[in-house]
């Protein structure tokens, strides 16, 4: 069987023809396109950052324009009427920080004189949505044909600016005056695709675009963007060699847009440099700090090992606005929760069931937000050297002397001034995350009681039990007890690995660890 042949890495690259043209990998995504023609006009897609909605929206503008060169030997190649080509208005804001309404008329006017020019028309209207509107009515009438409207990247004025709201809500207003445009311009539409990472309500900002066609979650186009199993698996085969696949699936595979039966996808940044680099690093998370995001996380004192295991109701999963962001909206549209599963214990009212990704993401955003949690930085590097040492050996003295430092690191200072010290869940916050920021495997049992946490740590043959409790001042004893009476130990045995059941009990008044109490079992 002859060897596949390995061809250039599309890393950062946007531009269909560029990709095929230049030889490079290409994961074939016009099975999603030719559907989305076949079923509808206009759509919205959201995804986080780096997935890919650059490259679509490209992919459709050379469709449209009839470059059948281009795809020869994918999908849609015998499926698609090359003689229609329609002219494409392709309206991008991914370039640049837009930082006020003038700059932000300004960069639309521009946009919408390059479009002009590139289709040879003038337009005599003096205000955005003016000249906009003209555009279409004039682009369709010199070609015979009704446009294609792709907007690549329609919220980033907004996202660059969410923590000055009111600055945001400027942005929001002239990004609406030019969709409004679309709502009556249907005469003259053959497609129409808005992409971002957000999704913003219509009212807020589509001003009566109610025909717009959300498939962020519908299932069939769950893998529109990303990379499958398959396509790593097929497409990809010939950069597999001397990687470990596992390890590949365990750090960037798992997003997913649907329930259990839709196919968990990769961040193709991610994948790409790692067959770059050849080794485990992340990508994703370092190309982009989410400041805003840990600012936000602080704010509303959020339990960390929750973010293992959040439940969210569809409303609340997409309610993303200036003025009203839910937590798991923002954390899911951002990319750094995906859906695990969806339930529905009443009939037509499914519950979300988010999680994290991949080790990536659970390991860095933790990192992260140790900083939030009082672990200053200067520390951090010491400790993360530790405590793999101390598990690996299973020196459960010195676990217990490591975690006690820890908690005594925390400055006085940090307590009086820091809002997320008010918080019960805290103390665990500290402890999930210390853990989750190593990329070990954690596994959270209970995050839905924010005085405890139970928690396994498998690592290098053990598994440690954790039961996390918080008292006033004095050890009460019961945490270890309890992780015996509910028999958390049992699924575990007959895995080959030393178990460890472990107690502590954190007071509340000292800020400190007064109980920790420990078992082994040899399971």
């Amino acid at each position: 069987m002859p060897t596949a042949t390995r061809k250039k890495l599309p890393i950062g690259m946007q531009t269909f023809a560029d990709i095929i043209e230049g030889g490079y990998y290409y994961v074939d995504k016009t099975p999603h396109i030719h559907r989305l023609v076949e079923e509808g006009k206009y759509y919205f897609l959201s995804r986080p950052r780096r997935f890919g909605k650059s490259l679509l929206v490209d992919t459709l503008r050379c469709l449209f324009e009839g470059r059948e060169a281009l795809f020869e030997g994918l999908f849609i190649q015998d499926k698609w009427d090359w003689q229609a080509r329609h002219p494409v208005i392709r309206i991008s804001f991914a370039d640049g920080v837009i930082d006020s309404r003038e700059a932000l008329d300004q960069h639309i006017n521009e946009l919408l004189q390059a479009e002009a020019t590139r289709h040879a028309v003038c337009y005599d209207n003096a205000s955005i949505a003016g000249r906009f509107r003209e555009l279409i009515q004039k682009v369709h009438r010199l070609h015979g044909q009704r446009v294609v409207i792709l907007v690549d990247e329609y919220d980033k004025p907004i996202l660059d600016n969410l923590l000055t709201p009111e600055r945001a809500r400027e942005l929001r207003e002239g990004l609406k005056n030019l969709y409004s445009v679309l709502k009556d311009a249907d005469p003259h539409l053959a497609f129409v695709l808005l992409t971002g990472v957000s999704k913003f309500s219509k009212v807020s900002l589509f001003s009566g675009l109610n025909n717009l066609r959300d498939i962020t979650l519908s299932e069939p186009y769950s893998s529109i963007c990303g990379y499958t199993d398959e396509d790593i698996d097929s497409v990809f085969a010939p950069e597999l060699q001397a990687l470990d696949r596992n390890q590949i699936r365990t750090w960037y595979n798992g997003y997913r847009w649907g329930g259990q039966d839709v196919a968990s996808v990769y961040n193709p940044f991610d994948v790409l440099l790692l067959f770059q680099e050849r080794k485990f690093s992340p990508y994703w998370f370092e190309s982009a700090t989410p400041t805003f995001l840990v600012d936000v996380l602080k704010q509303r004192g959020v339990f960390t090992p929750a973010l293992t295991a959040w439940h969210s109701r569809p409303a609340l999963l997409s309610r993303f606005d200036v003025d009203d962001i839910a937590t798991e909206a923002l954390l899911f549209q951002t990319g750094y929760l995906t859906i695990k599963a969806i339930r529905e214990e009443i009939p037509n009212r499914p519950i979300y069931a988010l999680g994290f990704p991949n080790q990536e993401v659970e390991a860095s955003l933790n990192e992260a937000l140790l900083p939030v949690l009082g672990i200053n930085n200067d520390s951090l590097d010491e400790l993360m050297v530790r405590l793999p040492r101390l598990l690996k050996t299973a020196d459960l003295p010195g676990l217990e002397t490591h975690l006690k430092a820890l908690f005594a690191g925390l400055p006085h200072d940090w307590y009086r001034n820091n809002p997320i010290a008010k918080y019960e869940g805290h103390y665990a916050s500290v402890f999930y995350s210390h853990f989750a920021a190593l990329g070990l495997r954690v596994t959270v049992e209970d995050a839905s009681h924010h005085g405890r946490v139970d928690m396994t740590v498998d690592f290098a043959g053990h598994l440690y039990l954790f039961e996390f409790k918080v008292v006033e001042q004095l050890p009460e004893g019961r945490a270890l007890q309890q992780i015996k009476d509910k028999g958390y130990a049992d699924k575990y045995r007959g895995q080959g690995k030393v178990i460890h059941l472990i107690g502590v009990e954190f007071s509340r008044d000292k800020r400190q660890i007064v109980g920790f109490e420990v078992e082994t079992d040899a399971g």
